[in-house]
């Protein structure tokens, strides 16, 4: 049995990627890989992340766009910046922001 890796961010933890200029906010999480094959398969070998980790579904930012991020555990930082995330989506899924998180909606709680 494949050992079982501990979640470290939470959702609603404001995040960035270690190598890529881009932050967001963790609105999932994955206990291991879930994407397909072949999204793996497009990352470049020397960068690729294990699949037996934690894997974070963003709502992401850089100085150009919005968009949705899933990105492995060893990739995240949490994002010591106290600014916002400015995405589309976020009014939609949590109620506010405050000491460098946002809460979730009650109705998307589970």
């Amino acid at each position: 049995m494949p050992s079982i890796a501990h979640a470290s961010f939470s959702i609603g933890d404001v995040v960035r990627h270690r190598m890529f200029d881009f932050r967001g906010v963790i609105f999932d999480v994955d206990p291991v890989f879930d994407n397909s094959e072949e999204w793996y398969a497009a990352i470049p070998a020397d960068i690729r992340p294990r699949k037996d980790q934690p894997f974070y579904h963003l709502l992401a930012e850089n100085g150009e766009s919005s968009y949705v991020a899933y990105v492995s555990q060893q990739n995240l930082v949490l994002d010591d910046s106290e600014e916002p995330i400015h995405h589309p989506a976020i009014a939609g899924l949590f109620t506010g922001y405050e000491a460098g998180r946002y809460r979730l909606r009650r109705e998307h709680r589970h």
